[in-house]
């Protein structure tokens, strides 16, 4: 019926021509700051080598290699959770989804982080919750997909 509303289709088809720009755009950006993250995690990397401080049994150095590469992995995911096909059924659900899983991924790498010694009950409470809910929202939706198809 909304079809049937004169200039419609045009309007449709120029609001799908900036959504595939917006979505170049955005894509080239997060496509720098991964590129970004990953070179400053290679560097890092490079110079705890060099300086020998590369320990893997120090908690500090794999808190700081592992927030790196969370970071670089979310940016990454993010970018892949804006390139889903529109071809594809249901592929709001598939972006629902992967935004969930990013958050779940945002959440853990704070845990990661999370230095243990000035470490506040109710921010662990809170993160704790956080990634409970994303967790249930998700295996609620991935529930729902599978009632779909």
């Amino acid at each position: 019926m909304i079809k049937n509303i004169p200039g419609f289709q045009k309007i449709s088809s120029i609001f799908d021509l900036f959504e595939e720009i917006a979505m170049l755009v955005l894509t080239l950006c997060i496509m720098v700051v991964a590129a970004l993250g990953l070179i400053h995690v290679l560097y890092a990397v490079f110079e705890m080598l060099r300086t020998a401080t590369l320990s893997p049994t120090n908690p500090v150095v794999l808190q700081s290699l592992f927030g790196l590469f969370f970071t670089v992995l979310i940016a990454l995911e993010f970018k892949h959770s804006i390139l889903v096909s529109p071809d594809t059924p249901s592929h709001s659900m598939v972006r629902m989804r992967s935004v969930l899983l990013i958050g779940m991924m945002a959440t853990v790498r704070k845990f990661i982080v999370l230095d243990l010694n000035g470490v506040d009950v109710m921010e662990v409470l809170a993160l704790s919750a956080a990634i409970l809910a994303l967790g249930s929202v998700y295996w609620l939706v991935r529930g729902s997909n599978k009632l779909i198809s």
